[in-house]
């Protein structure tokens, strides 16, 4: 969804804005001639507008998780800021070429900068809350203040010739129709512009370009626009110091926007190994997660999915075989793994003697390619990929798994990533275990990689009362020595299986917190 700008003053103000427009000095062009471009550039403005709020809310869930405090923060703050920008843009309308011209740099080298500041303050002080606020702040005042200086820009290049002829009254009645048709144009090509720009960054700019340089782009492409509009259609608007002084303005920033450009791989090294704090061995952005293998050559490797530790070398893959280990004591001649995509579950299932069939849903194409052709992820998975028994699903867990019949599988094993984002919720949804409850066989059972047990967090408890919700029998546990971790062993209620955990697990039936709601696709409890 895209924000609405600002509300518009009054129609009388407007009105009365544009017949005082009417008749000032003589028009720097030709009347009528200037009202398409202008409206090109309300359409180019608004565009990179929304990107760099999309680019906030993405780069905001990613480095902080909770995508949707995440993005009411940025979304709240901005439509607050634009509206206080359109406030302090009265002062500017008087020069509105010089003023517009000014706000589009400042919001260019802003805008342009913003998703590379905001990943440098994570990775190296480890907080980003207050520089997201400040760029919220800060973009949404400038875009804020687009809206009054370009509907004075527009309002003199749209004039007409005539409207000297005629008497009072039949230029009141077309000042006022011109001023309808005017606010009508302009908010047209700023929504349309919003429509681009809000399809472009998920389509084109993050899987393409990526989050620091797609802002970076879009920045270079805000101050080309701004600054040949009032350079060219508005420059009898402006002294020739003025002139030059806005070229010099323009150029400085593209200047520093190209140069962060060329600058962004090392940067974005930089800021790995502040981050992550080993050898960086493999960093690869496929299209709907960052993938990163720490480790010496010779050492164990870390696996990282957009900054959470996924899997570490240094357990020698127990955390899998405590995952899959309860679950594969009974039938197991097939198996549904759903996330995974590393491929490190499947290692462990594979090993197990009997195993005629895996299936493999994953959402992610590319996280799929890369652990099977990447040397050190694939030998990391132990060459899962290769086994013929393996078949691989790419599509949403939860979409997929409408389609499956009733029994399909003997073994369930979950290995997704955490409900800290509004995606995450749904896969550990009350709806979401039913669903796979439906595909257990009788006597199946279904293993769940439910996140840390430790440090008083609920949302093991509540992935665990959301499962019993669900219609399963379930046996919360842990095993020592792995960080915490906890996982759940499940079977259907009333079903010819029962959860048997394996050797060296913990229960943790007797710490269960009581009347723990489960959370549901209306009602995420995971936030709370």
């Amino acid at each position: 969804m895209t924000d609405p700008p600002p509300p518009a003053p009054p129609a009388e103000r407007v009105l009365e804005v544009y017949r005082a427009d009417q008749g000032r000095a003589r028009g720097p062009v030709r009347p009528g001639a200037g009202r398409f471009p202008v409206l090109l550039v309300v359409f180019v403005c608004a565009a990179c507008g929304l990107v760099y709020e999309l680019e906030l809310v993405a780069l905001a869930s990613y480095v902080g998780g909770d995508s949707v405090t995440q993005a009411s923060v940025v979304l709240s703050v901005m439509v607050f800021a634009m509206g206080l920008g359109s406030l302090l843009a009265k002062r500017l309308r008087c020069h509105a070429a010089v003023g517009f011209a000014l706000v589009e740099a400042v919001l260019a080298l802003v805008g342009g900068s913003s998703a590379l500041v905001l990943y440098g303050t994570f990775a190296w002080f480890g907080e980003a809350r207050p520089a997201l606020v400040a760029f919220s702040l800060m973009i949404g005042v400038l875009i804020g203040a687009e809206i009054p200086l370009l509907m004075s820009l527009i309002q003199r290049a749209s004039r007409r010739t005539g409207r000297d002829r005629g008497d009072r009254g039949e230029q009141a009645e077309q000042a006022e129709q011109d001023a309808v048709g005017t606010v009508a144009d302009l908010f047209a090509a700023d929504y349309v512009g919003a429509l681009v720009g809000g399809l472009a960054f998920p389509f084109f700019l993050l899987p393409w370009l990526g989050q620091l340089t797609g802002a970076l782009l879009t920045g270079a492409v805000n101050v080309v626009a701004g600054g040949a509009l009032v350079l060219w259609l508005f420059r009898r608007d402006l002294s020739v110091r003025a002139r030059w002084w806005l070229l010099v303005a323009n150029a400085t920033v593209l200047a520093l926007l190209a140069t962060t450009t060329a600058l962004v791989g090392d940067f974005e090294a930089a800021a790995r190994r502040a981050f992550y704090g080993e050898p960086v061995r493999v960093a690869v952005r496929t299209g709907m997660q960052e993938v990163v293998l720490t480790g010496a050559r010779k050492g164990p490797l870390d696996l990282f999915l957009d900054g959470h530790l996924r899997a570490s070398g240094r357990d020698a893959g127990r955390s899998q075989q405590a995952l899959v280990r309860g679950a594969m004591r009974g039938p197991h001649a097939r198996v549904l793994i759903l996330g995974g995509g590393d491929g490190l579950v499947a290692r462990e299932v594979l090993r197990y003697a009997g195993v005629r069939a895996v299936t493999l849903v994953e959402r992610d194409p590319g996280m799929i390619r890369l652990a099977r052709t990447n040397p050190a992820l694939s030998g990391l998975n132990g060459h899962a990929y290769r086994d013929p028994r393996l078949r691989v699903v790419c599509a949403d867990a939860f979409d997929w798994l409408r389609t499956v019949r009733t029994g399909a599988y003997d073994v369930v094993v979950s290995d997704l990533p955490a409900p800290a984002t509004a995606p995450g919720t749904k896969l550990y949804s009350q709806e979401f275990y039913g669903l796979a409850a439906e595909v257990l066989a009788d006597d199946g059972r279904m293993a769940v990689n439910a996140g840390p047990v430790a440090g008083g967090d609920r949302t093991y408890w509540t992935v665990e009362a959301t499962m019993r919700s669900a219609g399963l029998a379930t046996v919360p546990y842990r095993v020592p020595g792995l960080s915490g971790r906890g996982l759940v062993l499940a079977a259907a209620a009333g079903g010819g299986a029962r959860p048997v955990l394996g050797p060296g697990a913990v229960s943790l039936a007797r710490e269960r917190p009581a009347d723990l709601p489960p959370s549901t696709l209306l009602h995420p409890r995971y936030a709370d």
